[in-house]
């Protein structure tokens, strides 16, 4: 998210003064990427298929939306709609099927396509805030191929961000704003409570988008591990994107709001005792994992004022701790660092 007598003014003069110290601390803490170049344009494939596919051609429709984003179409009607692709060695009988569901999604998504391109009809903001984070990106990742940048609308079960072989694509229908109708429908709040429609804000996309890259870079394979090693991994991940957002609220990047984010960081030391007191560190029990990481209002057996996925919270403050000891090793160093020797490593003791 974004931001007349003598006493207050001096009292304002002092906030002031206080807030550009602070945000030039934060600017001290990140790198100067002011020389590296990249290209974020992001490319609108919503506005072809609403605004220019003649649906009364439906195969000439397709054959255009393929060669102006051959990055991407297949994989929108395969992956995002779940339909056959169509190329020159399809039959016509799957062609057809394609060719008519996806006219008939057009229809029926069209009015969805219209409530929300006002919205989105300038992404200039959203273009700046990418192309920064993507220059962190290379800054700590040379070596990094920055995908293309692809907006879609697609059924409201369709992720807010995509990772595919070639591009980043922004699903638009997960941002219309925490009220949109559908959010708040019964059928929507089925889909997504309002613990998880609250964040369906413009705001969130490049921090999705930064979440969605780095889960591809680096994979989380310990879902069959113990709790801690699962928080550490989970860590990992926001300790990761404060690299490559150091500029965006930490409640952007977990999803907390802020009274959460001050709950936690005025209970850290009863979160760590929470967990020590009822021995679960080193639990493998599914059920007992998954009330700790992962999306809820709240935690299990903490104050209402706890926030959900505190697991990674905690994990989150570990990794902090350790990096501070390891400060000579790369992120790709950190994150690639066995999550025992992290947790053994960063000798975590909140009070």
């Amino acid at each position: 998210m974004r931001i007349n007598n003598p006493l207050r003014f001096k009292n304002i003069l002092f906030s002031f003064v206080l807030l550009l110290t602070i945000a030039g601390c934060n600017n001290n803490s990140a790198p100067d990427v002011s020389a590296i170049s990249v290209n974020t344009s992001i490319g609108r494939f919503d506005k072809l298929l609403f605004e220019k596919i003649d649906t009364g051609s439906m195969a000439t429709g397709i054959k255009e939306l393929q060669y102006a984003f051959p990055y991407f179409t297949n994989d929108f009607i395969n992956n995002i709609l779940g339909l056959p692709i169509v190329s020159a060695s399809t039959t016509d009988s799957v062609a057809n099927i394609t060719l008519s569901e996806l006219k008939r999604f057009i229809k029926i998504t069209r009015p969805l396509y219209d409530s929300l391109s006002p919205r989105f009809a300038n992404l200039d903001e959203l273009d700046r805030k990418l192309n920064q984070s993507f220059k962190y990106l290379k800054y700590y990742f040379p070596d990094y191929k920055i995908p293309k940048i692809v907006t879609y609308i697609g059924p409201f079960n369709a992720p807010g961000v995509a990772i595919t072989n070639e591009a980043l694509a922004i699903g638009l229908q997960l941002y219309a704003g925490k009220d949109f109708s559908f959010y708040t429908s019964t059928q929507g709040q089925e889909i997504f409570p309002l613990y998880i429609s609250r964040t369906f804000e413009p705001e969130y996309i490049p921090a999705n988008c930064m979440k969605a890259i780095t889960q591809d870079m680096y994979s989380d394979n310990n879902q069959s591990r113990t709790l801690i090693e699962q928080m550490v991994e989970r860590g990992k991940q926001w300790w990761l994107l404060e690299k490559l957002l150091p500029h965006e609220p930490d409640s952007i990047k977990t999803g907390y709001t802020q009274d959460q984010l001050k709950w936690c960081e005025n209970n850290e030391g009863v979160i760590w005792n929470f967990f020590l007191k009822y021995d679960y560190l080193y639990t493998e029990e599914f059920d007992i994992i998954k009330t700790y990481i992962g999306e809820a209002p709240n935690t299990q057996g903490m104050p209402d004022a706890s926030p959900g996925n505190i697991g990674q919270w905690v994990g989150w403050q570990i990794v902090k701790k350790y990096a501070e000891k390891k400060s000579g090793l790369t992120p790709d160093a950190i994150m690639k660092t066995d999550n025992k020797k992290i947790f053994s490593g960063a000798k975590y003791k909140p009070r």
